[in-house]
C-alpha cells in the first residue's frame, strides 16, 4: 500500500513529497533533497494501516 506525505527539507526548508510503502513495515532510509541535494533521514513507523513519518537532517 502506497501513501504520499508532504515534508519540509530540514536544510533548505523547501516542501517536497515522499512516497511511502506501508507494506514494508518500519523503515529508516536516506534520500537526497530534490532541491538542495543534501541527505535527509526518513523514519517511517507503521503497522500497515496507521503510520508516522519523521524527517531529520543526517546528523540529528
Amino acid at each position: 500500500m502506497l501513501e504520499t506525505e508532504r515534508y519540509e527539507c530540514p536544510y533548505c526548508g523547501e516542501e517536497s513529497e515522499a512516497v511511502l510503502d506501508l507494506s514494508g513495515g518500519d523503515q529508516t532510509y536516506i534520500e537526497d533533497c530534490p532541491v538542495c541535494c543534501r541527505p535527509i533521514k526518513f523514519t517511517l513507523q507503521t503497522d500497515g494501516h496507521e503510520w508516522m513519518l519523521e524527517v531529520h537532517s543526517e546528523n540529528e
